[in-house]
């Protein structure tokens, strides 16, 4: 025992000395060294915990340590821990028909993994073009698809300045978010009639026949948990009906229960041709990713080679995860659970909102919100400009040295709990939350 105290009180730095953590700088950082997780917490290596009022970043939605996918990944790894893609697995069989069966298509679907979500989504771009024999694809400007130069290149905001210039074909457009309206509306739905209007200008202008498919997060994930008013995921369904452009919705912060359904796709009534997915659909205990395209599309491939394959798709642990994660959901009831989260962060929200002034909007739908905050609600003056040099990064580390966790960019705190978080925790996160905004208040 004594040898293992003594590499954790080491860990910390050797995580300085040798690991690379991403999208900070990584000198004068002093993490908590985390080694344990149980339901809403975490535990560092001196017994403090952590509530985790993120689920990670906006993954692990059945909690920390759930026993079930513990023993499925055990007894996956006891009983065959790798085979190739080429051949077919019982548990690869198992997941890919479990998700197909919760997807929102009456014609059913086909589904290929993949180890996370930006290689899905680049995935999925490649099947789009294929099945078009089309090159250009639309992307939201507010929009985060992954890191790598692929998926990097499909991203809007300023995290993929480093990819560029990125792979050819990709086209941006501004999609409506009435709180910072890029269309000069408070109005939502004079917002989705200007966002459709200018939409349809991007295309015309790039030309419909050369467009494969328009890639969107039916809500918007780590750019600030924007749900789009009403209406405009429709809209948006049927222009790309109208130009024989395809829907891919990403699905990777949304799927597997976050937004009170299956997939946001269900939420909202919208049908997507593809989807993309991670995640959640292993509670993030295994790297998984995957895309899942409706029967009339996938079809296709049946004369046609698939163009794509990865040593690791469809690897045996991570679908013994997946399987275990989607019974957990079906079992415990957690995408209803979400549904009733919704309203209990509602009141939560609003009781904030009323006490703190620099409390802009909380906004959101399931278990999934987001906390804007602003220097001055009445002109919503974000306390720090979005994608600009100011940080609030000392708020989300006193967050941290309260003992909650929230993940957090720029001016935006994102709150998306495991879906089977308790009312007591809720309560002790948003005391705690409170706490902190009224420091911060104070700060200015």
């Amino acid at each position: 025992m004594t040898g293992v105290k003594t590499i954790e009180n080491e860990a910390g730095a050797a995580h300085a000395r040798y690991v690379l953590t991403p999208w900070v700088s990584q000198g004068g950082r002093n993490p908590p060294v985390i080694v344990r997780g149980e339901g809403a917490r975490l535990y560092d290596d001196r017994g403090a915990s952590y509530l985790d009022l993120s689920a990670g970043l906006v993954a692990v939605n059945l909690g920390h340590g759930h026993p079930a996918v513990a023993a499925a990944i055990a007894e996956q790894a006891h009983r065959l821990a790798y085979v190739a893609p080429t051949f077919a697995n019982d548990r690869r069989a198992q997941l890919a028909q479990a998700i197909v069966e919760i997807a929102p298509w009456a014609e059913g679907g086909r589904v290929f993994f993949t180890t996370g979500g930006g290689e899905a989504n680049e995935d999925a771009i490649k099947f789009a073009r294929a099945l078009r024999g089309r090159h250009k694809v639309l992307t939201a400007y507010r929009s985060f698809h992954g890191s790598a130069p692929g998926a990097g290149t499909l991203s809007g905001e300023n995290r993929r300045w480093p990819n560029e210039p990125g792979i050819p074909g990709v086209v941006r457009f501004f999609a409506p978010f009435p709180y910072r309206s890029p269309f000069h509306t408070r109005d939502p739905r004079e917002e989705v009639e200007r966002a459709i209007e200018h939409l349809e200008a991007i295309v015309s202008y790039e030309g419909a026949a050369n467009i494969a498919a328009l890639l969107i997060e039916p809500v918007v994930g780590s750019n600030g948990a924007i749900v789009y008013p009403e209406g405009y995921l429709a809209r948006l369904r049927e222009l790309c009906d109208r130009y024989g452009i395809l829907l891919i919705f990403d699905e990777v912060m949304t799927g597997f229960g976050r937004t009170g359904e299956a997939f946001a796709a269900q939420r909202f009534a919208v049908t997507p041709d593809i989807f993309t997915f991670a995640k959640g659909v292993t509670s993030a205990y295994v790297p998984l990713g995957g895309v899942a395209v409706r029967e009339s599309l996938a079809a296709h491939f049946d004369e046609h080679a698939l163009p794509s394959g990865h040593t690791f798709s469809g690897h045996p642990l991570a679908m013994a995860a997946g399987v275990a994660a989607l019974r957990a959901y079906s079992d415990e009831r957690l995408f209803e659970r979400a549904r009733a989260l919704e309203g209990e962060l509602r009141t939560r929200f609003d009781a904030l909102a009323r006490r703190r002034r620099i409390v802009g909007e909380a906004r959101g739908v399931g278990a999934f919100f987001g906390l804007e905050l602003v220097a001055d609600r009445e002109s919503r003056t974000p306390l720090v400009p979005w994608q600009g040099s100011a940080s609030l990064q000392g708020f989300f580390n006193d967050l941290l040295a309260h003992g909650l966790y929230v993940l957090g960019r720029y001016n935006v705190a994102i709150v998306a709990p495991p879906l089977a978080i308790a009312p007591a925790e809720l309560d002790e996160a948003f005391a705690i939350l409170d706490a902190a905004l009224e420091r911060l208040e104070s700060e200015g």
